[in-house]
């Protein structure tokens, strides 16, 4: 088994959040910006991917994985797969410890997704999560200092849902 070894991800927070929002809602169906073969490609190769079959097809089972567990849905055994067979391997560099992952090339991207998920969990617990508006599929990571943002964007999902029960007290309460 040939094994790529990478210092550091080239999975950034970005692109895990690019992954777990590739299935937006609009006119109300879901989409899949994955589905298309040359879209993912492109995805993968500007992260350092390949972009062949294979690759995306590990890259779609780890972003369906993931937006699981985002959700709260058990996704153990589904990021088990993706990770079975992976090392992650400490070298002393001039910077201190660094850690190599050795992965088989056409994984690496999807173990990237995985590792960086793990990571924004560690770094940013309870601030990855799906946007509360319950006709979106997107995701959210909130950087705010409260930690109280609720939709994937406030411009969209924030105003839709507060026209709407403002539109619900009104017609509840209704001036005399």
């Amino acid at each position: 088994m040939e094994l790529v070894e990478k210092a550091g991800p080239m999975v950034d927070d970005e692109a895990l959040m690019q992954a777990l929002n590739s299935t937006p809602v609009a006119d109300g169906r879901r989409q899949d910006l994955w589905r298309d073969d040359q879209e993912m490609e492109r995805w993968a190769r500007e992260h350092g991917g390949l972009g062949d079959e294979e690759e995306r097809r590990w890259l779609r089972a780890a972003r369906d994985a993931l937006q699981e567990a985002t959700s709260g849905a058990p996704a153990e055994s589904r990021l088990q797969q993706i990770l079975t067979g992976v090392r992650k391997i400490p070298q002393i560099g001039t910077a201190g410890i660094e850690w190599h992952v050795e992965v088989p090339p056409q994984r690496r991207l999807a173990v990237e997704l995985v590792l960086t998920w793990a990571d924004v969990a560690e770094r940013m617990p309870g601030r990855l999560r799906p946007c509360e508006n319950p006709e979106c599929h997107l995701f959210l990571l909130d950087r705010s200092r409260a930690n109280s943002a609720r939709w994937c964007s406030m411009k969209t999902c924030g105003n839709r849902l507060k026209a709407r029960r403002h539109q619900a007290r009104t017609r509840e309460n209704p001036r005399p």
